[in-house]
């Protein structure tokens, strides 16, 4: 397999450089709007004054970041685990592709905010929460991991089988090294996925966290700290995003680096 080659510093720079300039454009406008025409409304607090009440309320954010991260977690953890295992299912036992591929549609067209009540009943303390992130990430995952599984060269395939291997050989021999790019890219999307389900979980009770914190500051009609808790929430699921994708190019030399130009 070919190595993908690290970018040197300077073509790293320029690949990142329009996106820096365009935030900071969106950020400079949205202050200027906020300053000028809406000035006198108070509907669109500035990056600003946002940063100033993030400043100003950080003491409410450490123990709400971490009942939702932990939730986020957890959900990432199990969602993704269960997701692995029955693509795995699929590729080794193949009459259940159909059953599972079907039930995981079902699951993902539900919508979480439906079977939510059911399982805070059901489940006590943040087991619910938990599930529910689980939920958010499952069906992202077995889709990518199914597909990169079956991506694996029919030659190769062959070879292994002509050696005597069955399914199971190819799975380790073969499919799973073709499917780690695809798996990497389908943890990428589910790190911010698991805590956006974490914090939707929150809206139906919690004792903490910032799905909460943000239910509260919108009852008080407090739009500088709703839109702070956004940011920082915002914040901490690109950190993720980053996080998981720095691991893949980790895990998967050979594969292209994203959004680096060929």
């Amino acid at each position: 397999m070919e190595i993908a080659e690290a970018a040197p510093p300077a073509a790293v720079w320029r690949r990142h450089l329009p996106g820096a300039i365009t935030i900071g454009a969106l950020l400079a406008a949205w202050q200027l709007v906020s300053w000028t025409l809406l000035a006198e409304a108070h509907l669109l607090p500035g990056p600003v004054e946002i940063a100033a009440g993030v400043v100003r309320d950080w003491h409410l954010y450490p123990r709400n970041i971490g009942a939702t991260v932990s939730v986020a977690v957890r959900g990432f953890f199990f969602g993704n685990l269960i997701a692995i295992a029955l693509a795995f299912i699929c590729i080794l036992i193949p009459q259940s592709e159909r059953p599972i591929m079907q039930v995981a549609v079902v699951a993902y067209a539900v919508p979480l905010l439906a079977v939510a009540p059911i399982l805070v009943v059901l489940f006590e303390g943040d087991r619910a929460r938990v599930i529910l992130s689980a939920l958010s990430v499952f069906f992202t995952t077995l889709v990518g991991t199914h597909t990169g599984l079956r991506q694996a060269d029919r030659t190769s395939l062959d070879v292994v089988a002509a050696y005597g291997g069955g399914r199971y050989a190819q799975l380790i021999k073969v499919r799973i090294w073709v499917c780690l790019p695809y798996l990497s890219a389908a943890l990428r999307i589910a790190a911010p996925t698991a805590l956006l389900g974490a914090i939707i979980a929150e809206f139906l009770g919690a004792d903490r966290g910032l799905g909460i914190a943000l239910v509260v500051s919108e009852q008080n009609l407090n739009s500088v700290r709703t839109l702070g808790i956004g940011i920082v929430a915002a914040t901490i699921a690109g950190i993720a995003y980053w996080l998981v994708g720095l691991i893949g190019e980790w895990a998967t030399p050979w594969a292209p680096a994203s959004g680096s130009s060929q």
